[in-house]
């Protein structure tokens, strides 16, 4: 395990000598356009740990993805590698069916202080709520970015992570009430207090998360990954690729459906991931948990 070996996987050629807010944001972008994030271990046979040298030669060597607990595990591990003042956090999700948030923490993200300043770095939520920046630790504060404006509320010890996107424009109109097309302007994401984590305490959840029926990673194979642009994403059989702002206040949103035999090939051509295992793509509607 070694930075050069992980700046080879991302792409990122910049210098590692300061540990400022601008190097942190250009590692964090080169990670987000060269790592997925996927959960296609649960529908290949095989199982999710959280031993950092496994996330590690998931994402670095077998050049896969992987959800919050690896992506960000892996890049709290970058990050303090580099000297930065590096911790995590434990979220509770939004859940749009239920319109609550979950009782389980399930999501994992990094604290980065920088100068006093603390500021959230998540690289594992994926399609269009994934962050682009590090985002300041601020409440009320609009945060303008590419993929639209996120904002955090902090009431009572507890913060809120919300954001608002653009119009959209659906040239296939047979996905315009699809269950993968956000609905809502203004969305929330999750929720979080400052109270540090470890790893340790998302071992439950993990095994949780890829066991069970109600799971939302049971009932969806996902592929997902930042462009330069806008982001794409395989969700069953249903490729998205979203273009940001392809024209004024307005998000281009693009929607095919595959075949079987076109999935393995779409994954390493629009993702540059290889399986080893056979995947068994599925999309169950419905409600679920996170």
């Amino acid at each position: 395990m070694n930075l050069e070996e992980y700046f080879a996987r991302t792409g990122y050629k910049g210098s590692t000598e300061k540990q400022d807010l601008e190097t942190l944001t250009d590692i964090f972008q080169h990670h987000i356009r060269a790592v997925p994030f996927e959960n296609l271990s649960i529908h290949c046979g095989e199982k999710i740990t959280l031993e950092l040298e496994h996330v590690y030669n998931k994402i670095v060597r077998r050049k896969r993805g992987g959800w919050c607990m690896e992506n960000n595990q892996l890049l709290g591990w970058v990050l303090k590698g580099l000297g930065y003042d590096a911790s995590f956090l434990g979220a509770h999700v939004f859940n749009p069916h239920q319109n609550a948030y979950a009782t389980l923490m399930t999501h994992l993200v990094v604290k980065v202080v920088i100068d006093g300043k603390a500021y959230v770095v998540d690289g594992g939520f994926g399609v269009s709520y994934q962050m682009w920046q590090p985002m300041e630790l601020v409440s009320g504060k609009d945060q303008p970015q590419a993929p639209g404006i996120f904002r955090f509320t902090e009431k009572n010890g507890v913060w809120y992570l919300e954001k608002m996107r653009r119009k959209q424009d659906i040239p296939n109109q047979s996905f315009s009430n699809s269950d993968l097309l956000e609905k809502k302007e203004c969305r929330k994401v999750y929720m979080f207090s400052l109270e540090p984590r470890t790893v340790e305490d998302f071992r439950f959840q993990c095994t949780y998360l890829q066991t069970s029926p109600d799971s939302l990673f049971t009932k969806k194979s996902i592929c997902t990954l930042q462009t330069t642009d806008g982001f794409r994403a395989l969700i069953g059989w249903t490729l998205t690729e979203t273009t940001y702002n392809y024209k004024e206040n307005m998000d281009l949103v693009e929607f095919v459906t595959l075949e079987d035999e076109e999935v393995e090939k779409t994954l390493k051509e629009k993702f540059n991931i290889t399986l080893d295992r056979k995947l068994v793509p599925i999309n169950v509607k419905g409600p679920y948990t996170i």
